[in-house]
């Protein structure tokens, strides 16, 4: 045996209060970003921190997040809103080879449907496909060419295009028909549209209405077409468009996102505005 005190051989190192505590306050703030943001992975929630100032790497989060069952679980839903079966003119796919550079040379629209106690509310939006900020939207109890025209209108009274923006949508008869091609043509708008039944040559637009019902629609239980109007519009302007970290515009919300081009644009050299341009 070896010559060793017997509270030597039992003794145990002291718990490092300091780190329990730092452990313990980061477990809390993940969880406060988790409320505010219940779809965030590990991901977006280790982007958050960083931007706050902690250093903390994806592993620990992702393995806090686990502990705790703070990991989302996306549902996977598909809506056909697109009625292709008109008379109107179809139009090629203009954005699938155009390369964008800055903001509003390029919008993209779409239509969903969110359910309600006794009925359907549908929503329009138009985002610019460089910052993925939401430019435009309508809520309407009825899906007509009135609503996309109002998601339009407030785009371009908000953001005053040049003429040469590619508007881009799928084929249904709300974005075809001539009131809609008449706003377009007066706005100099230059029109592209998705090929019939492929949802993925409108990638971003139904990304975010997919963000839009995991992030909002599901997690809230709307009873009225009321509802829908208080809620929706403050996540796409306070939440969506103000807050949320997009991983396509290296984890920075669309506004700052679009501040931070701003900054870059009287520089001498010109950044790489794609999503390696990370927020400060």
């Amino acid at each position: 045996m070896l010559k060793m005190a017997r509270s030597s051989y039992y003794y145990k190192k002291a718990p490092d209060l300091q780190k329990q505590k730092e452990d313990t306050d980061l477990r809390d703030r993940i969880e406060e970003i988790v409320v505010n943001h219940e779809k965030y992975g590990y991901r977006r929630v280790t982007a958050q921190l960083q931007r706050e100032g902690l250093q903390v790497n994806h592993k620990r989060v992702q393995r806090i997040m686990q502990e705790e069952e703070l990991i989302c679980k996306a549902k996977k839903r598909w809506v056909v809103t697109t009625d292709s079966n008109h008379p109107y003119p179809i139009y090629p796919n203009m954005l699938k080879e155009a390369s964008i550079t800055g903001i509003n040379q390029a919008w993209v629209a779409d239509i969903t449907y969110i359910r309600i106690l006794t009925a359907f509310v549908y929503l329009a939006v138009i985002l610019d496909v460089f910052s993925r900020k939401v430019v435009g939207w309508a809520i309407f109890l009825r899906i007509d060419t009135e609503l996309t025209r109002t998601a339009l209108r407030m785009a371009i009274e908000t953001r005053q295009p040049s003429k040469g923006c590619i508007h881009h949508s799928d084929r249904g008869v709300q974005y075809a028909a001539h009131d809609y091609m008449d706003d377009l043509n007066a706005a100099g708008f230059l029109i592209s549209m998705s090929r019939k039944g492929n949802p993925y040559d409108n990638a971003k637009a139904e990304s975010f209405m997919k963000t839009l019902k995991n992030e909002e629609v599901h997690l809230w239980d709307y009873k009225t077409f009321e509802d829908v109007k208080k809620r929706v519009p403050y996540f796409i302007e306070e939440v969506y468009n103000e807050e949320r970290l997009h991983s396509a515009l290296g984890y920075c919300p669309p506004n700052e996102y679009e501040a931070l081009v701003a900054r870059n644009e009287n520089k001498t050299r010109q950044p790489q505005l794609t999503s390696e341009l990370l927020c400060v």
